[in-house]
């Protein structure tokens, strides 16, 4: 895995080891940053399920002006913290060793805001929905924010649970886009 562009061009990063995190495939993450733009510019992007950090650090070196990563497995942190070194992008970024769910309650006790947040839950997670109504009701994305959830294509049941989305298929991943000022949930 490595980096597609951006001041870390290229650097390659360590991924964890085992069939536990599945990276971003590297189409998908071009397609997503083909669909952000220049939005990535100076934003604040939450990375949750961070994995090895990839999608966040690819936001970073496109220019984002931080990026929180979540990740609930130590051994990740650690994994976060050595490729945003390689990359030297470690001074922009701020690592929160919490489950998600944990995560966002304190981030919005802080009144965090993100312009952009990503979510790459496991595939086979059985309430995304809720994960998702939790960021909304923590208030941590910005009004004009977006909300990014990559997911497996059979697990779509959870988004009829909002009416305003747009989605995005790339073979088995399929890549929704919520914005919250177009969001009503049922």
């Amino acid at each position: 895995m490595r980096v597609i562009a951006g001041s870390a061009k290229g650097t390659k990063l360590k991924t964890p080891k085992g069939l536990t995190v599945r990276p971003t495939a590297d189409r998908v993450k071009e397609a997503l940053f083909s669909i952000l733009g220049s939005s990535v510019i100076e934003s604040n992007f939450l990375d949750l399920y961070a994995g090895s950090g990839a999608v966040g650090i690819e936001a970073l070196s496109r220019g984002a002006e931080s990026a929180l990563f979540v990740e609930n497995k130590k051994e990740n942190i650690a994994l976060i913290k050595d490729n945003l070194a390689k990359t030297r992008l470690l001074e922009s970024a701020r690592l929160i060793h919490l489950d998600v769910l944990k995560a966002i309650r304190k981030l919005g006790d802080e009144n965090y805001k993100a312009d952009l947040t990503f979510l790459d839950p496991p595939y086979d997670i059985q309430d995304l929905s809720s994960v998702v109504k939790n960021i909304f009701k923590a208030e941590i994305i910005a009004r004009d924010g977006l909300i990014i959830v990559e997911h497996s294509v059979k697990n779509c049941d959870w988004i009829k649970n909002f009416s305003s989305y747009r989605q995005k298929k790339y073979g088995d991943t399929c890549l929704t886009l919520i914005r919250p000022e177009l969001l009503s949930m049922r």
